[in-house]
């Protein structure tokens, strides 16, 4: 790594962050599905009984940049490497309701490295997840040795399983996720 041109002081990822629309539900379905431990839970926090900031602006709307929010949060780890904190938003009530699909601006997926992708995913569609064709496998290529497959959680969240060994990449480049 260009160690002049990283963030100062960077040592690694800390957590991802989805909204849901009901956060106890999915602590529950993380923790059963994925074994998810809960770290923590916050809140409920409604900026309506927060103090205003010096500029005017409620806390809501300084810190997270959704003005008016009456919000909780739940931090979950998953697996030995990913921390994953849900949000809810009871405020406001004009949230968009549809997840981004993957081609929106704000659309996202996250992966997680299975050791063979049928069981994993036999074992999210029987509880709730809902696949995409697949796996994806390309034949050439810098992941030419993976497997893959996308799915959607039972909140619309999309999730990537992933199955390799080794990838080409990494022998060429010899960056290698974590425990690989």
């Amino acid at each position: 790594m260009n160690q002049s041109a990283s963030l100062p002081g960077y040592r690694h990822i800390d957590h991802i962050s989805i909204t849901v629309p009901d956060v106890e539900a999915a602590v529950a379905w993380y923790q059963k599905i994925l074994g998810a431990e809960l770290a923590y839970r916050l809140g409920p926090f409604d900026a309506a009984d927060m103090p205003l900031m010096a500029d005017g602006r409620d806390w809501t709307e300084a810190h997270v940049d959704v003005k008016g929010a009456k919000l909780k949060i739940a931090m979950l780890k998953i697996g030995a490497n990913m921390m994953m904190e849900f949000f809810q938003y009871d405020k406001p009530t004009d949230a968009n309701k549809a997840y981004p699909r993957n081609c929106d601006i704000g659309g996202h997926h996250f992966a997680l490295k299975v050791d063979k992708l049928e069981p994993a995913l036999e074992h999210l569609e029987e509880n709730g997840c809902t696949l995409m064709d697949g796996p994806i496998e390309l034949p050439e290529g810098p992941t030419a040795t993976c497997r893959s497959q996308y799915l959607r959680d039972p909140w619309g969240n999309y999730i990537e399983l992933m199955e390799y060994t080794e990838q080409p990449y990494m022998k060429e480049t010899g960056v290698r996720p974590f425990g690989c």
